[in-house]
């Protein structure tokens, strides 16, 4: 029995300093926690064979399949602003790519798989806890309809890691439409490569823009290109509450996809300076500081693409600078558009802004739950009697106060009350990963080999915006001694 894997790599075939050739490091005794068997059929892969011990095998590194061409890929990166010049796959290795059943190239990397020559004396693996929350959150950001990285398998490997304590090891198997970052066109661009940078550019533009190949200034348009993805991803992260952690060069996809979940968490209590992470001490990376974030990340990508724009250095900066000119427009727009619809509004009209803002403003001194607080106004726009958001507020007149104005601009919509209802259902979920959930079920993992809450966390996240009533429980938020006030990286 052979698990086969339909390889179609890019990626390698391109210059040996775009990585370094190496083969995951094979581990004692891995077992599988959790095969994601809808991905594995939409990769073209035999999830039966997967589960078998061979699969267990492949997924924890410790088998290659047929095709295969594991590397590490190398990159660069600004970490909390200070530029890196070497960073790349210190515990990832890329074992190839398929395309799924979409016609869509998808690599498949194993994260925790060993040391590599970027591992910058670390020791290359992936304790279970971090392994098992990538899993979950990723997965629960798919569901919720946000671009992302996926995870199609979690094998504890048999073996301990060193961090604080010594702690289980473990492997995810993450799928993503590449793993290519802002930070890997500053490798290059570092060392003053430019053809190195022109060959990526190009290899990205064939991958993930094929419509500008034949621009006129194709290099203008994949710039354009990656500013509109990341404005509409990080508008979609601020509208479900999510704060990713590690904004990073390095951590910042080309593809628009959200990638790196380290200590990313969702908010409980809306408080736009909500900070978990705890290496980010002076809250860089805040709820509401990612917009800011993103924009400097990508105009540390044109950076690096200003040789391809024009010889002539000056007019390259101002062209540079006419194009991300356009990302606080762009994230507006899908961040406004995305609030119009979270409070049932199906046009934008002047105040449009102020009126939500003001319940934001209204959320945060009172403390209101995020999630629940935009989940219930759904309920409240069918029966104006219902006070489920009423009583998330410390001072509830807060809450009528807002409320009364919000009845006012909704009548003058023609639209039902019952359509729009199931418009604010859809765009408000009622699941989210709630930290003290994910906390709980890495802890019944790791103290007692007990993975009947992971199960049950993911099968509740796969359907985010349904009522679930015989897993209310999993909607509410933390009681005060169940609150997790820092997440970590796990490095």
């Amino acid at each position: 029995m052979t698990v086969h894997f339909p390889f179609q790599n890019t990626y390698s075939a391109l210059p040996s300093n775009f990585f370094a050739r190496v083969a995951p490091t094979p581990v004692a005794s891995p077992r599988l926690i959790k095969l994601n068997r809808p991905l594995a059929l939409q990769l073209g892969l035999d999830p039966d064979l997967l589960e078998s011990p061979e699969g267990a095998e492949i997924l924890a590194g410790k088998r290659l399949p047929d095709g295969a061409d594991p590397i590490a890929m190398a990159y660069a990166g600004h970490q909390f602003g200070h530029f890196v010049p070497q960073l790349g796959d210190g515990r990832a290795i890329l074992l190839g790519e398929v395309i799924d059943a979409d016609g869509i190239r998808r690599d498949i990397q194993l994260k925790g798989s060993g040391p590599t020559p970027f591992s910058r004396r670390g020791d290359g693996r992936a304790a279970l806890g971090p392994v098992l929350r990538e899993y979950i959150v990723s997965e629960a950001m798919f569901a919720l309809g946000i671009p992302t990285t996926r995870s199609l398998a979690a094998v504890i490997t048999g073996e301990r890691v060193q961090r604080e304590t010594m702690l289980p090891g473990a492997v995810l198997t993450r799928v993503a439409a590449s793993h290519i970052r802002v930070g890997t066109f500053q490798f290059f661009a570092a060392r003053g490569d430019t053809d190195g940078v022109r060959q990526l550019a190009d290899h990205v533009i064939a991958r993930h823009y094929p419509d500008i190949a034949n621009a006129e200034r194709p290099y203008h348009a994949l710039l354009q290109g990656v500013i509109a993805r990341q404005a509409e991803l990080v508008a979609r992260w601020l509208l479900v509450g999510f704060i990713h952690g590690v904004m990073n060069t390095d951590n910042c996809s080309i593809s628009g996809e959200t990638i790196d979940y380290g200590p990313c968490a969702f908010m409980d209590d809306y408080n736009p300076a909500t900070v978990f992470s705890s290496i980010d001490e002076q809250g860089r990376y805040a709820y509401a500081n990612q917009p800011r974030i993103a924009l400097w990340n990508l105009t540390r990508l044109a950076e690096c693409l200003l040789p391809l724009f024009t010889d002539d250095k000056d007019q390259a900066i101002e062209q540079a600078q006419m194009i991300l000119s356009e990302f606080p427009e762009k994230f507006t727009t899908a961040y406004q558009a995305g609030l119009r619809q979270k409070i049932g509004l199906f046009t934008a009209r002047d105040g449009d802004e102020a009126l939500v803002q003001d319940l934001l403003d209204a959320m945060a001194k009172n403390e209101a739950d995020f999630t629940l607080t935009f989940r219930g106004l759904g309920d409240a726009a069918l029966d104006s009697t219902n006070d489920s958001v009423r009583r998330l507020f410390a001072d509830p007149a807060a809450f009528n106060e807002w409320a009364a104005r919000w009845r006012v601009r909704i009548a003058d919509e023609p639209q039902s009350a019952a359509a729009r209802q199931a418009l604010m259902r859809s765009v408000n979920p009622t699941f989210i990963p709630r930290n003290h959930r994910v906390e709980a079920v890495i802890q019944a993992a790791m103290n007692n080999d007990d993975y009947a809450p992971f199960e049950q966390l993911i099968a509740v996240l796969a359907k985010p915006y349904e009522d679930q009533p015989d897993f209310a429980e999993y909607a509410d938020p933390p009681q005060p001694e169940q609150r997790v006030l820092q997440t970590f990286c796990g490095t």
